[in-house]
């Protein structure tokens, strides 16, 4: 099991087939989907098919979503991670995008912020990306307001699959100037 970052209270590792179980649970939960123009997942076998693919990103692209555990529990909160997004978003395409995504049951708690800002981390200082993109429904404040907290700046509103959204973005000499000053 590769471990990608360590926060002071999550582990960000590869999602594993073991993961099935809590992943369904995540991903089944219409609260998760509310803001995402899907509908949750129905099967443990959609949950499968879900991490089978993030796992084949990791082999095509070295890079996908990551499991987060909450070191104190030990257990499967959701994932979070940069994604390499080969289809067409708001005119970009091969851009690395940052994404959350956790069980109901630890929002609230800045996780999605913290592992967020791990994965930014870790695309700056371990792939050197020269930018880091974040999406979020116009609707959905609390990951604007997220992606804003790790750094990202707002560019503009566009439309993905009929959903209205902020497109942020953040680059590494933003991160980089950014992080000095701490």
């Amino acid at each position: 099991m590769k471990i990608f970052a360590e926060t002071e209270r999550l582990i960000l590792r590869e999602l594993l087939i073991t993961d099935v179980d809590a992943y369904f649970e995540m991903d089944a939960n219409i609260e998760v989907h509310k803001y995402l123009g899907n509908n949750p997942i129905e099967t443990i076998d959609q949950a499968f098919e879900a991490i089978v693919n993030v796992r084949q990103q990791y082999t095509d692209n070295k890079i996908g979503r990551w499991a987060v555990i909450e070191k104190s529990s030990g257990e499967f909160i959701g994932w979070s991670g940069l994604k390499l997004v080969k289809e067409n978003w708001n005119n970009h395409v091969n851009f690395y995008d940052i994404g959350y995504r956790l069980n109901p049951k630890y929002w609230q708690k800045g996780y999605a912020t913290e592992s967020a800002m791990a994965a930014i981390e870790f695309g700056f200082s371990n792939l050197n990306l020269p930018e880091i993109i974040g999406t979020a429904n116009v609707e959905n404040k609390v990951s604007r307001n997220t992606l804003e907290k790790c750094g990202l700046k707002f560019i503009e509103k566009f439309y993905w699959n009929s959903i209205y959204c902020d497109w942020l973005k953040i680059t590494n000499e933003e991160w980089r100037n950014k992080n000095k000053l701490l």
